[in-house]
């Protein structure tokens, strides 16, 4: 049966409590990570055939983690064992990737070594019908970005759908190269584009109204006009998706747009006044949408599951969602 694989860093979350609590109590929380692997899960989760194609150390940790992934019915046999250690990074309980708080400890990782030529290809995407990987793995460095255009090139050379998160972290793009001299080459080969407009004018060039109302209204529709730039410059690309997550005195609102075959489709807002953890939710729409296209629904049956799975992530501690398709869509029904 054809499969999902995604590609990118495991990651080791040390989740501390602040003000000294780490210390004082002589322990911090530890999730297994990494947006792609996130995505991963979720999929798993909906009983889509999955695979995750990673680089670890070949070291008891590394066996301990395929095997917990294993058993959450994840292929990991295309996971590679090269270099020295596992990337990790610290952020405080309840933060945002994009917030200041964030510590990265990424190099020299087993992923940061990869080099090209160190992955067979042939074998990787062996029963493979969609890539997906995101704009942190090119993040990293060169070599990264280099092996990142390596696999876009061997999966559109075998028609194989691929897609991209436009993550954007400004603290990894340390290398000499902005997002901009990169990702364009990466995403010509896209055919799924999910992101934010504000990504999308940071890494691909498409821009934002410098004068952008803070409604709905003026947010869908710079959507719309995000998306449709962006179909305009990456030909080979179909759909382009968009969140918009805002943290407001009242509480958190949240909604997503789906642009396809001119059509523009768009999620209910929602909104909370207190949520669990915000890691995971962007990965958790991006195996929405995955999940969605390749069962076939309409874009907005798409867009409405996809934004409902992100929501629903903010409420869930841990990196990857652990709510069923049905659970999901049992909760739409109640909250419309």
């Amino acid at each position: 049966m054809s499969k999902v694989l995604c590609f990118g860093e495991l990651l080791l979350r040390f989740s501390p409590y602040l003000d000294g609590e780490w210390i004082s109590q002589a322990q911090m929380p530890v999730f297994i990570g990494g947006a792609e692997l996130n995505t991963a899960t979720a999929l798993a989760r909906w009983n889509m055939p999955v695979a995750y194609c990673t680089a670890l150390p070949d070291h008891y940790l590394t066996k301990e983690i395929i095997e917990a992934l294993g058993k959450k019915n994840i292929d990991t046999d295309r996971i590679q064992l090269s270099g020295n250690r596992i990337g990790t990074y610290y952020l405080p309980q309840g933060a945002d990737l994009k917030a200041a708080g964030v510590i990265y400890d990424r190099a020299y990782s087993s992923f940061w070594d990869l080099q090209l030529g160190m992955i067979d290809w042939d074998q990787i995407l062996k029963d493979v019908a969609w890539f997906h990987f995101s704009a942190i793995c090119p993040a990293l460095n060169a070599n990264v970005a280099a092996v990142c255009k390596e696999a876009l090139q061997a999966a559109a050379q075998r028609n194989i759908t691929i897609s991209v998160d436009l993550n954007y972290r400004a603290k990894l793009w340390q290398y000499g190269k902005t997002p901009l001299e990169v990702m364009p080459e990466l995403v010509q080969y896209c055919n799924v584009i999910m992101g934010n407009v504000w990504a999308a004018e940071k890494m691909l060039g498409v821009p934002v109204n410098k004068n952008l109302e803070d409604t709905k209204d003026a947010y869908l529709e710079q959507a719309l006009q995000t998306s449709k730039g962006i179909i305009n410059i990456f030909p080979a690309c179909t759909q382009v998706a968009n969140t918009f997550r805002f943290d407001r005195e009242e509480g958190l609102h949240y909604y997503a747009t789906l642009y396809k075959d001119d059509g523009f489709y768009y999620s209910n807002k929602q909104q909370a006044n207190a949520i669990v953890d915000k890691v995971g939710s962007g990965d958790t729409f991006m195996a929405g949408l995955i999940y969605g296209i390749k069962k076939g629904w309409s874009p907005q049956q798409v867009i409405d599951f996809s934004a409902a799975a992100a929501f629903n992530k903010l409420f869930i501690k841990g990196d990857a969602t652990t709510s069923s398709v049905e659970e999901i869509q049992k909760k739409m029904a109640i909250h419309g």
